[in-house]
């Protein structure tokens, strides 16, 4: 390659990689995670004919929308006024108080049919609400009555559309043990709904989908995932600690899903923005101290790894705060509760997904700096340093706001 060609392939790696980073941080108002719902349906037969649906949406986004759907101002103004207080007796006695337009909003967009024949729904005792990945989410049992000889349910869920203009990108995590068959699905805008007659290929592909979208949608994942890739001085690097991350997430994934750990989060959210900020900072931490040198490996590498000593301190950073990810990514599942165990399969198929597009990340920017560092140092230098200046800022500001 000629000289005038590695300078153009380096101008080239550098403005993409750069461009990446922009594109990340110019799409925040779009993917912030507080811009997306998460409702959660338990699904289960009493009796032949009987489909009983415990449903658990957010309250506040219930309230406005239940009060925007029906035209009840009263029922906004008597939710908003407990939701502020924080109320919680205050927001179940709102909801009972306004039950026939919040029914009516949710069995609008959330049905039950039977061989084609939509059951019908009523409601089972009054409202509760509790408090759940940090907000207060109603809980609404509906039992739809349904043709007795139906083989099979289809669910359909249209909850919190994007065009309300309150959220966007509302998932429905679905569990059932309906006509002897149990499993779970993740309904949204773009698959609305599911039938207990779809194979487990299907359900495979939802989660695996699932998967794949939390992580393009969360930005704060990514920017950490840049964090590590603009830190990590050779590739060996880069794929332990992305082997890390993984292993470690995947413990909390387990761990939550059997119940046996479960953190507010109050506490996760701030210190996912935390680890951003700190992996990002490590790597400004090294520019500064070793300016042009900061590539280097400062000893010879320890272990079969051939890792240094910053390079093992790094991983064990890293571990730590794929803990706290995985519990993130938990929650994404309404992994919280006892009864969650039953989503152990669709989560670790969630896990792939998550997996598979945090190596697709990899492949193309990791190379693209490689290149840059190996045929202009300097440049490759101050490429990195943007990006976690970049990443580290952000992670910052979101630490900050998470916290108060």
């Amino acid at each position: 390659m000629s000289h005038a060609a590695r300078r153009r392939a380096c101008a080239v790696a550098a403005a993409v990689a750069v461009a990446a980073v922009a594109v990340l941080l110019s799409a925040l108002p779009a993917f912030a995670h507080g811009f997306s719902s998460t409702a959660y349906v338990d699904l289960t037969a009493p009796a032949t004919g009987h489909v009983r649906a415990a449903i658990g949406l957010e309250y506040d986004l219930l309230v406005v929308s239940a009060a925007d759907y029906q035209k009840d101002d009263p029922l906004f103004r008597a939710g908003d006024a407990a939701f502020r207080s924080g109320d919680r007796a205050g927001q179940a006695a709102a909801l009972d108080a306004h039950a026939g337009s919040v029914v009516a909003y949710v069995t609008r967009h959330f049905g039950v049919t039977a061989e084609g024949r939509a059951c019908a729904p009523a409601r089972n005792g009054g409202f509760r609400v509790e408090q759940r990945e940090g907000v207060p989410y109603a809980l609404l049992v509906l039992d739809y009555r349904c043709p007795e000889a139906a083989d099979a349910h289809e669910v359909r869920s249209g909850l919190f559309p994007d065009s309300e203009g309150y959220v966007r990108g509302t998932k429905t995590i679905v569990t059932y043990d309906l006509d002897l068959r149990s499993g779970s699905a993740a309904l949204d805008a773009r698959h609305p709904t599911f039938s207990t007659r779809q194979s487990w290929a299907e359900r495979f592909w939802e989660f695996f989908r699932l998967g794949a979208e939390h992580l393009l949608t969360g930005i704060d994942h990514i920017l950490f995932l840049l964090a590590l890739i603009a830190g990590s001085r050779r590739l060996r690097e880069i794929v332990l600690a992305a082997t890390t991350f993984t292993l470690a997430h995947s413990v909390t994934f387990v761990f939550a899903a059997l119940g046996l750990v479960r953190v507010p989060a109050s506490f996760v959210e701030p210190v996912i923005a935390l680890s951003i900020a700190v992996v990002a900072g490590w790597h400004l931490w090294r520019i500064w101290r070793r300016r042009s040198h900061a590539v280097d490996l400062e000893t010879t590498g320890h272990g079969h790894l051939s890792l240094d000593t910053a390079g093992w301190t790094r991983l064990a950073v890293v571990f730590c705060f794929g803990l706290v990810h995985g519990l993130g990514f938990a929650s994404a599942l309404g992994i919280e509760q006892a009864w969650s165990w039953t989503l152990l399969w669709s989560l670790l198929v969630f896990n792939v997904g998550i997996e598979v597009v945090q190596l697709a990340i990899i492949i193309v920017v990791f190379p693209l700096l490689g290149l840059l560092r190996h045929r202009r140092p300097v440049a490759g230098l101050w490429t990195t340093g943007a990006i976690a200046t970049g990443v580290s800022v952000m992670g910052l500001v979101w630490f900050f706001q998470r916290v108060l």
